[in-house]
């Protein structure tokens, strides 16, 4: 009976570190996964795939975009993936050698986290949400550099 109880225990107490060291995996991930998410987006973007784009957005997802004086404008996720689509492949008005990006994992506690994504023409401020087991852009604050 001894046996037994030493034996249950010890399972227990290996089930136990093996379920940390999961949790824990999963959490060191989550950068990774972040990023990822916002490549997916930027490179939807570069190349005109709504499907990839659609993936990459929460259903609420809203950006605002500030571009000089211009009054702040608004876009929804269906308004986003609706514009890629539209373009029918690559954004004309940015050339091959411009279609660049600097990716920046600011924080991540718990199911939220926030990125920054920098092009030769625009920074991107993004809230993203663990939705569904999966990393979604909800929103974006993007300024607008020419």
């Amino acid at each position: 009976m001894k046996r037994f109880a030493l034996a249950l225990g010890l399972s227990l107490l290996l089930l136990n570190v093996g379920t940390n060291a999961q949790n824990n995996r999963t959490a060191n991930d989550d950068p990774s996964a972040v990023r990822a998410t916002v490549r997916n987006y930027i490179e939807a973007y570069y190349t005109g795939d709504a499907s990839r784009m659609e993936q990459t957005l929460h259903p609420r997802y809203l950006k605002h975009m500030l571009h000089n004086r211009a009054p702040m404008r608004e876009k929804t996720a269906l308004q986003m993936v609706s514009e890629v689509r539209s373009q029918q492949g690559p954004p004309a008005d940015i050339p091959q050698t411009e279609r660049t990006e600097a990716i920046s994992v600011l924080d991540v506690s718990g199911d939220i986290a926030s990125a920054k994504l920098v092009t030769p023409h625009w920074v991107d401020y993004m809230t993203l949400a663990k939705w569904e087991g999966e990393w979604k852009i909800l929103s974006v604050v993007q300024r607008i550099d020419n």
